[in-house]
């Protein structure tokens, strides 16, 4: 008789359930972070080596991968996290912030508020909602960075030398100052996250966003990938229109860029849901022998969250970052070229 191994070594490793703890907690910035180190490293690398396009277009797509990892990783981490905070305080409080019918609400049955499967569940949407509300100021800032970055890593003619003096001016001139601007107001600084945690406890006890919560949990594993997937669409919609506006592009290579980000996201949401439903067969067995290994542990139902988190993630930006970019930037030379004739 064969014996299978038990992975229970693995499976409660301290530094593992941890990083899934913090995946959970901070699932926009972990999105984020990845999407910024593989956008400007393996989504860049793999444009600049496709065969058989133009360099010129080749380096706008180059500059457009940088820029959107760049300008997600910035504006993303600047609300999300204070967000993140925010669900953080009220994960570890709850009745300070909810109301007590509500917080019997979101119990229904469990032993502990953060095992509530209905809260969890809206307060990730919460958390992740950051990506999707930022995504057109993100589109907008990441099409006006791109003849920026451009020029700046692959410059046509000569490169571009700043003198020392000007340099140490120009970072004299941004020396942050020496005082936190909030720092005389203590008070202020310690409050404002006070106020908005208790905003968003008014939101989470209405009851219409109790009913909805407990109604759509049972999608919990999917709502990551959902969020992911309309964030890419607002995201190529409103660089597209950017783009075709933008006068600081040139205009031979709007046509490849569009298509590139088009061709990018279609293929990827296609690829990306049709192997994640593969993958989510596998990973419900795993969480059903992690749970039994970690039943005990009063962290498992964030360790779970971090799970379904995690999977979405490396699937898409493993397609989007790792596999695609040749395809698409191959494709969308064609694409241009013959849309140029029509």
């Amino acid at each position: 008789m064969k014996v299978q191994p038990s992975f229970k070594g693995v499976l409660s490793n301290r530094y593992l359930l941890s990083g899934l703890k913090k995946i959970s907690e901070h699932g926009t910035s972990f999105v984020a972070v990845t999407s910024f180190v593989m956008s400007s490293g393996v989504r860049t690398f793999s444009i600049l080596n496709t065969p058989g396009v133009e360099k010129e277009n080749k380096h706008y797509a180059a500059a457009n991968s940088i820029g959107s990892g760049l300008v997600k990783f910035g504006i993303v981490e600047a609300v999300a996290l204070p967000l993140e905070n925010i669900i953080k305080k009220i994960d570890k409080n709850p009745e300070k912030y909810l109301k007590e019918t509500a917080v019997k609400s979101y119990m229904n049955g469990a032993k502990q508020f953060c095992e509530s499967r209905s809260y969890r569940f809206v307060t990730q949407i919460i958390k992740q909602s950051a990506g999707l509300v930022t995504a057109i100021p993100k589109s907008l800032l990441t099409v006006l960075l791109i003849p920026f970055i451009k020029d700046g890593f692959f410059p046509q003619q000569q490169k571009i030398r700043f003198k020392k003096d000007k340099i140490d001016s120009m970072s004299a001139d941004r020396q942050p100052a020496s005082k936190h601007p909030f720092s005389r107001h203590p008070s202020f600084k310690h409050s404002l996250p006070e106020f908005f945690a208790k905003q968003t406890g008014k939101l989470l006890s209405r009851e219409d966003v109790q009913k909805f919560a407990q109604k759509y949990c049972v999608h919990d594993k999917d709502i990551s990938k959902h969020m992911t997937a309309a964030t890419d669409i607002l995201l190529t919609t409103a660089s597209a229109i950017g783009i075709a506006q933008s006068e600081k592009i040139k205009e031979n290579r709007k046509r490849p860029l569009i298509f590139n980000n088009i061709i990018s996201t279609a293929a990827t949401l296609l690829f990306g849901y049709g192997i994640d439903r593969a993958a989510k067969r596998g990973t419900d067995k795993f969480i059903e022998k992690f749970s039994r290994i970690n039943k005990n542990d009063i962290n498992l139902p964030k360790y779970i969250e971090g799970i379904n988190i995690l999977r979405p993630t490396l699937i898409f930006a493993l397609i989007y970052y790792g596999l695609l970019p040749v395809f698409s930037t191959f494709m969308a030379e064609r694409a241009a070229k013959k849309s140029e004739k029509i």
